[in-house]
């Protein structure tokens, strides 16, 4: 699939595409930039991640230049979506090198292009720091989440600790500038308002990083 850019776009959609191109910028050093944090700290958090995902049809959200690859399950029926024509070009040539069975599609989490109740569990890992709209891109998940299903995400949320969280929000304007993420949204409330049921919040480190489990209400 082909986003369609629209020169008399709403301010969303300007919105949406300021972040796409943010990161097709930075998709040549995204590897890099992640490399040391990755060995040491997110590939533990990524096999946590996915040890939480149920059913064989899997949808990842913001698949990025593949750094989840080595953790779908064998016996999984896996799509992954980015909106970054040049992070899926990454990650496509990395599953042909890893030999990752799975359908890689260019697309926006905030309307996606699949029918109601079409999976079984919904991952995605530091994605909705980066979405414009992150309510209306989990209700999105939500809506393609079939009854009962999973919601299982990784994020980096605003601190609750008073003096934390202000240097959070005021270092938030460099961290979108550099790397297109926003690091003090409350995400977890954010997936409430989707209409997903929130089972469990796990902090992985800092009251910063956390896993969030919910399910789509039956």
């Amino acid at each position: 699939m082909t986003l369609m850019r629209d020169p008399k776009m709403s301010p969303e959609g300007k919105a949406t595409e300021t972040v796409r191109k943010r990161y097709n910028r930075i998709a040549p050093l995204y590897d890099c930039m992640e490399g040391l944090v990755e060995r040491s700290r997110y590939s533990k958090w990524r096999d946590l991640l996915w040890s939480k995902a149920e059913g064989t049809r899997i949808l990842e959200v913001g698949v990025g230049t593949g750094k989840n690859f080595p953790y779908y399950p064998a016996d999984a029926d896996i799509t992954a979506i980015d909106f970054s024509e040049e992070m899926l070009e990454r990650a496509r040539r990395k599953a042909n090198k890893q030999k990752i069975k799975v359908l890689l599609q260019q697309m926006d989490v905030q309307k996606l292009d699949f029918p109601n109740s079409s999976f079984d569990s919904i991952v995605g890992s530091f994605v909705f720091c980066s979405v414009p709209d992150p309510v209306r891109g989990l209700k999105e998940i939500e809506r393609v989440c079939k009854a009962g299903g999973r919601v299982v995400l990784i994020e980096h949320v605003l601190s609750a600790n008073r003096v934390l969280g202000w240097l959070m929000n005021l270092a938030n304007p460099l961290s979108v500038w550099t790397a297109g993420a926003n690091i003090n949204r409350r995400t977890v409330d954010n997936v409430r308002k989707s209409g997903l049921e929130v089972e469990h919040v796990t902090d992985l480190a800092f009251g910063i990083f956390k896993l969030i489990e919910a399910t789509k209400k039956a």
